[in-house]
Formats: structure tokens, sequence, C-alpha cells
């Protein structure tokens, strides 16, 4: 009987975690369409923007091209002889934020409950990683394209130039920032109406 219990608190639990488990963004081309969709999603935002200084459509094309939006996304599964073993790193969530560098969010902001499939405290992340790359390389909030650069590559990456080697890297950090400026275009359409309660 224990164990019945046992294993039906189990299934009650898993159910409880991927019931809140929030599907990604029908139209991801489109900021207000996504806050149309997941009006949580724009608070959340908008308070990590007044928190850290960072505009929605940086961290929303970032967010994008890191896990398109999926609140459990990983990195694909490395082979070898097609046996599985590891991906390429412990990134993980919204933000593909790595265990260590969340670790030293979590310590820094106070956030310590903070977890990496929960979409406020991703984009709580982002900010104050955006805004420490802002200090530290002294790369505006604003640029998308360099912004990209820093999160991939890490501020130390960075200062080294180890992009520079990287061609492909280079053309997707070019993908974030023309989606950052159509994402910046259509808020400035949206934005009003969205903080208004209007849209949708």
């Amino acid at each position: 009987m224990r164990d019945v219990f046992k294993a039906l608190t189990i299934l009650l639990v898993v159910a409880t975690f991927t019931g809140c488990a929030t599907a990604p963004p029908r139209q991801p081309e489109n900021i207000c369409a996504i806050f149309k969709e997941h009006k949580s999603w724009h608070k959340a935002v908008k308070k990590s923007q007044k928190k850290w200084g960072v505009p929605p459509h940086v961290t929303m094309a970032i967010m994008y091209q890191e896990s398109s939006f999926i609140h459990n996304a990983q990195p694909p599964m490395r082979y070898f002889l097609f046996i599985p073993y590891g991906r390429a790193s412990d990134a993980y969530g919204y933000a593909q934020a790595k265990k260590a560098t969340w670790a030293d969010y979590q310590k820094e902001s106070g956030n310590s409950w903070a977890s990496r499939s929960n979409f406020g405290d991703a984009v709580d992340f982002m900010g104050w990683y955006m805004n420490k790359t802002s200090r530290i390389n002294g790369v505006s909030k604003w640029d998308a394209y360099n912004q990209y650069l820093n999160y991939h590559d890490g501020w130390g990456g960075y200062r080294r130039g180890t992009h520079n080697q990287k061609g492909w890297l280079l053309k997707v950090s070019r993908i974030v920032e023309a989606r950052a400026k159509r994402y910046s275009e259509q808020y400035w359409q949206c934005k009003d109406n969205l903080n208004r309660g209007w849209f949708g």
C-alpha cells in the first residue's frame, strides 16, 4: 500500500509540473503576438527591463535564438557510433543558462529559488547577465549583436575575441540583431496597448 501511495504521489508531482509548462508561442516572429498570447511574459520582461535596463526586444530576440521559447530546452545529445555520450553542455531552459553561471546569478541577485524553466526567472537572469556584459565589456544593452556574442562566448571569451574565429557565430549574431530590430519595430506599435491591458 505504501508503494502504491508513493507511486501516486510521484505521478501527481509529474502531472503538476507538466501541466504548469507553458507552450511556446504560436507566432514567435511577432513580439506583439507573443505578448498577446502570454501576457505574463510581457509583465516579466518589463520587470526585468526596469531592474536591469535591458530592452524587451533584445531579451526576447536572444531567448528565441537560444531556446525557441521552450521551457526545458537542452543542447542536442552527442553520439559516438550511434551511442549517446552526453550533451555539449549543461545549458538548460528558456535562457540556456549553464549551471555555474546560474548559480552565480542566484548568489548575486538573491534569487536563490530561481528555476531555469521559469520564464520570469529566465528573463531576470538574462537581464542580470546583459547588465554585467555592459559593465564588464562596455557593450550597450541595446546592442543585440555584441550582447549575443558575450552571451554565447562569455565575458572573457568576448574580450579575447574568440568569436572572431567562429564564422557561424558571427552569422547567428547577425540573425539575432535582425530579429531584435524587427521585434523593436513591432513592439513600438503595440507597447502602449500592452501596457494599458487593451491588447487582446
